[in-house]
């Protein structure tokens, strides 16, 4: 539900890589459903990769944006300037 409420504001902000990402999280959490219920394996496994993987994502985006563990939004590489 907090993924379908996250891909309305994203299309709101023409964010299309995270609409994408999205979309791609809608589609590995049903393939994991579909996993789990008819106990297919390798299902399950990716999506245990990829959840891994998306909480690790976010996890870094949060501590980016609030700056923790030496991160900065004005850095010396260029894709991390935003001033």
């Amino acid at each position: 539900l907090a993924a379908l409420e996250r891909q309305i504001f994203d299309f709101l902000g023409f964010q299309w890589a995270p609409i994408l990402g999205n979309f791609l999280q809608i589609i590995v959490v049903i393939l994991g459903l579909f996993g789990t219920i008819q106990f297919r394996p390798r299902y399950i496994v990716v999506y245990t990769v990829w959840t891994a993987l998306w909480v690790t994502w976010n996890v870094f985006i949060i501590c980016f944006y609030l700056e923790v563990g030496g991160l900065s939004k004005v850095g010396h590489l260029p894709f991390f300037r935003f001033t």
